[in-house]
């Protein structure tokens, strides 16, 4: 049998080492030697003897934190010994190292996977998405290890070097140090009194030493985004 498909760039890679690597730009694969976290429903073929346990949210205060704010990743830890195949709806798959002392910001709905030697949390973005669709939270890696995001397209990574916005519906990760706000784009005059807008009406500002991963493509907006600002305060404490 001949066929274009069966060339070497289809052919699955081969490795003599666990761990995560990319099988392609859409699909990553684990050689997994104990264990893993993953996205629920993301994946795509496995090999071996592979068990797959669902933990919603991470444990029993994220799963509360995620049932309060709407934000989180839906867990299914993979333990045992094989090849797991990895993806979420052919988006582009990227694979961050984490040393002692990184911090990573990320929107819960950009995790694919990460080895179970990284911690995350739910936190409030400070000053972030009060005035926007795009939600309060954000899940923060810290530890040693890999993680695998996704991204809508090809992203653009910004190095915060000066006074920096992006629409929150866009920004995929930043440095978790990075100080966060938001800022009005648009400003209020006759047309936006007549009902012109530019669809950009806040973004948010990045300041400080780190970087900003932007994606070409918005989100759709987070459903019960209302409820999220009205909680915003009472959760404040709670999350920080």
């Amino acid at each position: 049998m001949r066929s274009a498909l069966f060339s070497a760039e289809n052919l699955e890679k081969e490795s003599t080492q666990p761990g995560m690597r990319l099988q392609n730009s859409k699909m990553l694969k684990i050689e997994l030697n104990g264990e893993a976290m993953a996205r629920v429903g993301s994946m795509v073929a496995y090999q071996g003897q592979v068990q797959f346990q669902a933990l919603g949210s991470g444990g029993l205060g994220k799963f509360l934190k995620q049932k309060l704010t709407g934000e989180g990743v839906p867990l299914m830890k993979l333990t045992g010994r094989g090849d797991v195949f990895l993806a979420d709806l052919a988006s582009d798959v990227h694979i961050i190292d984490l040393e002692p002392g990184d911090a990573l910001s990320i929107n819960g709905s950009s995790v694919l996977a990460f080895d179970s030697t990284l911690q995350y949390d739910i936190k409030m973005v400070s000053g972030a998405g009060m005035m926007s669709s795009a939600g309060l939270f954000n899940c923060v890696f810290t530890g040693h290890g890999r993680i695998a995001i996704t991204t809508k397209g090809t992203p653009v990574v910004l190095n915060v070097d000066a006074p920096t916005y992006v629409d929150p519906q866009a920004a995929v990760c930043w440095s978790a140090n990075l100080q966060v706000g938001y800022h009005r784009a648009e400003q209020l005059g006759i047309g936006t009194l007549l009902g012109r807008r530019t669809g950009e009406a806040y973004t948010m500002s990045f300041a400080g030493q780190g970087f900003v991963v932007v994606q070409p493509s918005e989100e759709p907006p987070v459903a019960g985004s209302g409820q999220q600002e009205q909680q915003g305060g009472l959760l404040g404490g709670l999350l920080s």
